[in-house]
């Protein structure tokens, strides 16, 4: 169903407005602050956030906000963002005003990576001593590419998302993404990464894994890579995971296996020295959700570190299509 001719006169006065249409083009290309856009546009803070409204009146932005900061980016769903986007799709690649918000925001996107590096750089001796304890990313990267499989990935959520690996990695398959961190530099770091490969259909947000800022029932495939270790309660981060996971979506959680080495709760702030099988199965179990496969992987050297995946399943789509007729029917 199209859409109706006020709401579609409407779109297209509030994106054919010069300004507007600049700021979506750009939108269209990752998340940016106001300070992003008054930069590459040059005009006045007021100006841009007056016209930041109106396209958020219209539902063809989203806004959320990282501490002090705003990120806006384009839209992905909804009838008036796919306009939108056949509008810039027939927009000339070589007109002069395009092209230099395009160079600015080339700009933009160098002095965000560069800050982000500056982060990395500090914490690298520290990562790579971690690195040396765990089995190799090839490995789990082969066992998660297997687990996922082909079939196209609606909406993918990442949570504790880091550098944003897991968004690149599973890049070719999800239709859209978000990465939750809690660290504000990291997050620096994952804008970065993704800017770098080039993906515009993830998205990276501040929050709390714990109290994640999303609606219910909306990501078909949820990531918890190597982050439940650093919890107190890991099991809330399971349960949060499943209050937002679709019936009959998948939770896919990497994390280690129990081990004895103490010094890594003092060191790099691990709570947790590892999670069996039992247990995460029983988390995972309380909350509706049931283990499809848990693969061990080690790297064999001594005193090295060993890495559980598990894929887990919401168990309400199996139920409702089991259940009786007149059961199916009142569901």
């Amino acid at each position: 169903m199209g859409m109706a001719l006020d709401t579609l006169v409407d779109v297209l006065k509030t994106a054919g407005e010069p300004t507007r249409f600049r700021l979506l083009a750009l939108l269209a290309a990752g998340d940016l602050t106001v300070t992003d856009l008054t930069e590459i546009l040059g005009q006045s803070q007021p100006r841009i956030s007056r016209h930041l409204k109106l396209l958020a009146e219209e539902a063809l932005i989203d806004r959320y906000q990282e501490g002090a900061w705003a990120y806006f980016r384009l839209k992905q769903d909804g009838k008036a963002a796919t306009l939108v986007r056949t509008l810039l799709a027939a927009s000339s690649e070589e007109d002069p005003v395009l092209l230099r918000d395009s160079e600015r925001l080339a700009t933009v996107k160098r002095l965000r990576s560069e800050h982000a590096q500056a982060y990395f750089s500090r914490n690298a001796s520290e990562w790579d001593e971690l690195r040396r304890l765990h089995v190799s990313d090839a490995a789990v990267e082969a066992t998660l590419l297997k687990l996922v499989g082909t079939t196209p990935v609606d909406s993918l959520l990442d949570l504790g998302t880091g550098t944003g690996w897991i968004l690149q990695l599973l890049s070719k398959l999800y239709r859209r993404a978000i990465g939750i961190d809690a660290s504000r530099d990291m997050l620096a770091v994952a804008r970065a990464n993704l800017d770098k490969a080039g993906i515009v259909k993830a998205s990276v947000r501040h929050g709390d894994i714990l109290n994640l800022p999303l609606e219910g029932q909306d990501f078909d495939l949820i990531t918890i890579h190597q982050v439940l270790h650093f919890l107190d309660q890991p099991e809330l981060a399971i349960a949060e995971a499943a209050r937002v996971l679709r019936p009959g979506g998948r939770l896919l959680i990497v994390d280690l296996a129990p081990h004895a080495l103490e010094y890594l709760r003092d060191d790099h702030a691990h709570v947790r020295l590892g999670f069996s099988h039992q247990v995460m199965a029983e988390w995972l179990e309380k909350v509706g959700l049931e283990v499809e496969e848990a693969i061990d992987l080690g790297s064999g050297k001594e005193g090295a570190l060993t890495a559980t995946v598990w894929l887990a399943r919401d168990r309400r789509l199996l139920i409702a299509s089991h259940a009786p007729a007149e059961t199916q029917t009142a569901l």
